[in-house]
C-alpha cells in the first residue's frame, strides 16, 4: 500500500516520532508541528507474534535483541516512512508500581524526605534498585459560603493523597538499549498510562474510567482532574477473547482474530459469536466494576464516562456492551482528534485511534518539548 502521507505536506519540520512496544505488536506514530497545530506525518503497526512463533495479536515475550530486529523492521518500512529518529518511548504499566498513598500534608521538601522510606512497604524490591517519582493528588477545592472569619476557623487538611510511580532500573535500562541499538535518539520514557490520558482526555475535570485492553491484560485507570486517583490490572485481556473464539468453534487463532475484527459482536445475527465473546468480557466487567464501587465508596463520586482504548477496543460492538454493562456513557479513545490529518482518512483514524493512543501521546509531549 502506497504510504498516504508521503509527498503529502512538502518540506518538513522538526518531526518527533511516538513509539509503543506492547506485548503483540509496536506502534509508532509520528508528528510534525505546523501553525502551532500537530500534523500527522505518519503511523505504523507491526505484530510480534511472528517474532516469537505465535498468531498474529497473540501476546509474546521477545529478547531485547528480538524486540530491537522487529522495531527495526518496522523503521525500515517503506509504507510507514518513518524520517527521524527524535522520539519518546513507553514504558508498560506491567514494568511499574503505582499506588496511591496517604501522607501527612507536610511541605514538598518534607514529603521528599519521607516518601523513600513509606515506598518501601509496597516496593518488593530494594529502593536502591528502582526509580522512584511522586505527586501530591489535588484535594478538591468547595466553595465556602460562610465569611472570611468562619474560614480562617475551618480545620486545616492533616493528610493527602500522593500517587507514587516505580520503574526498575533495570527496565530502563532494558528501554535504553532498545533505543541505542536501533540507531533512535529518545529523550525520555513514559508510563504508557500517562501517554494515554494526554491523548485521548479533556480538560474535563469529572471522574473518567480509562479501559485499556491489551493482549493479555485490561489496565484500567480512574482519573479526575489530570491525575490517576486508581489503577487496576485484569488478567484477561484481548487474546483470551480470541482463543475463546476459536475454541468455541473449532476454527484457527488466525481465523478467530480475522473474524473478531472483522465481524465482533454488533450484529443480531452473529448471536452465537456474542454469547461466546461474552464468557471472557463478562469477567473483565465484572472486575472492573469492582474498581469503579471501591472508587465511588472512597470518593463518593459517580463517574462521568469511560474511554475504550487498547488493541481490544477493535471488538466491534464492545462500546455498545461495556455500556449496557456498566449503565455509563462508553466512548472509544480517539487521540487522532488532537492531531491535524487528510480529510479522506477520517474514518480509517477514527476506527484505529484507540489502538494508537499511548503512540500518539509520546508523540504530542516530544512536539511539545522540541517546540517549547
Amino acid at each position: 500500500m502506497e504510504n498516504p502521507f508521503k509527498n503529502l505536506f512538502g518540506k518538513k519540520d522538526t518531526s518527533a516520532l511516538g513509539i509503543d512496544i506492547g506485548s503483540s505488536s509496536i506502534k509508532v506514530v509520528q508528528l510534525r508541528k505546523k501553525g502551532g497545530k500537530a500534523v500527522l506525518e505518519t503511523y505504523g503497526e507491526l505484530a510480534l507474534g511472528p517474532y516469537a512463533g505465535v498468531e498474529i495479536g497473540q501476546s509474546t515475550s521477545l529478547s531485547t535483541d528480538k524486540i530491537v530486529e522487529a522495531l527495526s523492521d518496522l523503521m525500515k518500512e517503506k509504507e510507514v516512512n518513518i524520517t527521524t529518529k527524535n522520539c519518546g518511548v513507553a514504558i508498560p504499566f506491567a514494568s511499574s508500581l503505582m499506588t496511591v498513598i496517604e501522607m501527612p500534608a507536610l511541605s514538598y521538601k518534607q514529603l521528599g524526605a519521607m516518601i523513600p522510606l513509606e515506598a518501601r512497604k509496597y516496593i518488593p524490591v530494594p529502593i536502591s534498585e528502582v526509580t522512584l517519582d511522586w505527586s501530591i493528588i489535588p484535594k478538591e477545592q468547595k466553595r465556602v459560603d460562610e465569611d472570611e472569619d468562619n474560614k480562617k476557623d475551618a480545620p486545616k487538611m492533616e493528610y493527602a493523597d500522593v500517587l507514587l510511580v516505580a520503574i526498575h532500573n533495570e527496565t530502563i535500562s532494558k528501554y535504553t538499549d532498545i533505543v541505542r541499538k536501533t540507531g533512535l535518539e529518545s529523550s525520555f520514557f513514559e508510563i504508557e498510562i500517562f501517554s494515554t490520558m494526554r491523548s485521548v482526555l479533556d480538560q474535563n475535570t469529572a471522574p473518567i474510567l480509562i479501559l485499556d485492553m491489551g493482549a493479555s491484560t485490561t489496565k484500567l485507570y480512574i482519573v479526575e482532574r489530570g491525575t490517576v486517583h486508581t489503577s487496576h490490572t485484569i488478567n484477561r485481556g484481548s487474546q483470551d477473547v480470541t482463543n475463546t473464539i476459536a475454541k468455541s468453534l473449532g476454527i484457527s487463532v488466525h481465523d478467530a482474530e480475522l473474524m473478531k475484527r472483522g465481524i465482533g459482536i454488533e450484529l443480531e445475527k452473529e448471536e452465537n459469536l456474542k454469547n461466546i465473546v461474552s464468557l471472557v468480557l463478562s469477567y473483565i466487567f465484572s472486575e472492573a466494576n469492582q474498581v469503579i464501587l471501591n472508587y465511588q465508596r472512597k470518593y463518593d463520586k459517580a463517574l462521568s464516562k469511560i474511554v475504550l482504548v487498547g488493541g481490544g477496543s477493535a471488538l466491534k460492538g464492545i462500546a455498545e456492551l461495556a455500556q449496557a454493562n456498566f449503565q455509563i456513557d462508553v466512548v472509544a479513545g480517539n487521540p487522532f482528534m488532537k492531531t491535524e490529518a487528510p480529510a479522506f482518512l477520517e474514518k480509517v483514524l477514527r476506527d484505529t485511534g484507540p489502538e494508537f493512543a499511548v503512540a500518539v501521546g509520546l508523540a504530542l509531549r516530544k512536539l511539545s518539548e522540541d517546540n517549547a
